[in-house]
């Protein structure tokens, strides 16, 4: 169910901070009661393989996503209680400790089913009966979220594929300069490209010069 150019659901869920302390995050409010564009990826399980990659390049990207008033936010269905002993684990052993950013403890499925990013689906035998297959963790899903709520991009990818995190930093910088100018951005752009009007004069003159 896509939800890019909706309002990001209002769910407050545990969250876990590197400290230590038991968190509740709406990422909805975090958006428009700080006035900033947000990011949140789910990731499938703590103490597994991509898993780890990704949270440490996020962690090491925090610094560019910060200049550009973004918030980080890790989300799994992990408990509180395992995201602390994977913050507590040394990176030379498959943990993510030095990761700052707060993460998500969706145990109970809530955020998640919502999104509709669960790797479980629903059988019916010939009498009716259900039953479900399935990991029922969530693929890696990317939201970004801008001040007012509105996701103005998402993207899933399978379990086995790990995240590009520069792309979401050229995303944000392509969407910041819509919102700055008016313009939209062609293919491949980025900072410091030339981008173009909407219009069919916009569009003649960009392919003309390049």
């Amino acid at each position: 169910m896509a939800i890019v150019g909706k309002k990001f659901p209002s769910v407050s869920i545990d969250a876990m901070s590197d400290m230590g302390d038991d968190l509740k995050i709406n990422v909805f409010e975090e958006a428009v009661n700080k006035n900033s564009k947000v990011l949140l990826f789910w990731y499938p399980k703590d103490f597994t393989f991509v898993c780890p990659t990704e949270l440490h390049a996020f962690q090491a990207a925090l610094p560019e996503f910060e200049q550009r008033n973004t918030i980080v936010i890790g989300a799994s269905c992990d408990t509180n209680e395992v995201h602390f002993a994977w913050l507590n684990t040394p990176k030379d052993n498959g943990g993510i400790e030095g990761v700052t950013y707060p993460i998500l403890a969706d145990t109970h499925r809530q955020l998640s089913g919502i999104l509709d990013i669960l790797d479980q689906e629903v059988n019916y035998d010939e009498e009716g009966n259900e039953s479900f297959s399935g990991s029922n963790v969530t693929f890696r899903a990317t939201y970004l979220i801008d001040e007012t709520g509105k996701v103005f991009h998402e993207s899933v990818n399978d379990m086995p594929l790990g995240r590009n995190v520069k792309e979401y930093l050229r995303l944000i910088d392509a969407y910041t300069h819509v919102q700055k100018h008016g313009e939209v951005c062609p293919a491949n752009w980025e900072e410091g490209k030339e981008a173009m009007n909407a219009n069919r004069d916009g569009v003649a003159e960009y392919l003309a010069a390049n």
